[in-house]
C-alpha cells in the first residue's frame, strides 16, 4: 500500500499531502507517515519544494486535530456512545479518556507522535471532556511539529532508501520520533548546564 501512496504523491503533489495528513487525523486509515516520507524524499529529487512539503502538511494535520476536537466538543457524550458500541472503538476510546484525564495538555502533546495512533481518539475526547481549546491548540501544535518535520525530514535526508525506511517506520512508528525526543532533550539540558556555569562565572566575578 506504500507504494501506492507513493505513486500518489509522485502524481498529484501536495494535495495528497494535505488530504492524507487531515484525513489521518479524523482517525482514517491511511499511511500519512509514508506519504510524508514520500513528500521529503520528492522535494530531494527536486520534485517538491521542501518548505511547502512541511507547511502544507504540518497545516493539514492541525486542521484535522481541530476538527476531530469541535467534533467532541458539539456532539459531545453521544458522538462518545456511539464509537463505544463498537469494542474495537471501545477500547481506543477509553485509552483516550484515561490519557485526557490523567494528563491533560501533555497527553494530547504526546498523542499527536509518540502513540499517533492514539492521536484521533485523544482529540475526540478533549473535545467532549470541555478541554480549554487554547490548551489543546497549543500542546497540539508542538506535537505536530514534531510529527511532520521528523518525517518529512526523513524522507528528505534518506530519499534513496524510501522503501525501507517506509518499512521500518510503519514496523516501529515513534521509535524514531522518541529517538529524535530524546536526542532533542539531552541537547536542551546541555545547553541548560553550560548557561547556569556560565551564570555561576559571571556571578563569581561581580562579587570579586
Amino acid at each position: 500500500m506504500d507504494e501506492l501512496f507513493f505513486g500518489f504523491v509522485s502524481t498529484f503533489g501536495l494535495p495528497v499531502v494535505a488530504v492524507s495528513a487531515f484525513l489521518s487525523c479524523l482517525a482514517m486509515p491511511i499511511p500519512t507517515f509514508a506519504v510524508m516520507l514520500a513528500g521529503g524524499a520528492f522535494a530531494a529529487s527536486g520534485d517538491l519544494v521542501l518548505w511547502q512539503v512541511v507547511a502544507t502538511a504540518y497545516a493539514s494535520a492541525v486542521l484535522g486535530d481541530q476538527a476531530g476536537f469541535q467534533i467532541g466538543r458539539l456532539g459531545g457524550a453521544t458522538v462518545v456512545a456511539r464509537l463505544e458500541r463498537n469494542p474495537t472503538r471501545a477500547a481506543l476510546v477509553g485509552k483516550a479518556r484515561r490519557t485526557v484525564d490523567r494528563w491533560g495538555g501533555p497527553g494530547v502533546f504526546f498523542s499527536t507522535w509518540l502513540f499517533a495512533a492514539l492521536g484521533p481518539w485523544v482529540n475526540l475526547i478533549a473535545g467532549a471532556m470541555r478541554m480549554s481549546w487554547l490548551r489543546f491548540t497549543v500542546w497540539d501544535a508542538l506535537g505536530e511539529a514534531i510529527w511532520v518535520t521528523v518525517y518529512v525530514y526523513l524522507g528528505f535526508v534518506f530519499a534513496e532508501r524510501l522503501p525501507e525506511l517506509a518499512d521500518m517506520a510503519g514496523d516501529a512508528a515513534g521509535l524514531v520520533t522518541s529517538l529524535f525526543l530524546v536526542a532533542g532533550l539531552g541537547l536542551l539540558i546541555v545547553r541548560a548546564a553550560r548557561r547556569a556555569r556560565g551564570r555561576r562565572k559571571a556571578g563569581g566575578g561581580l562579587a570579586r
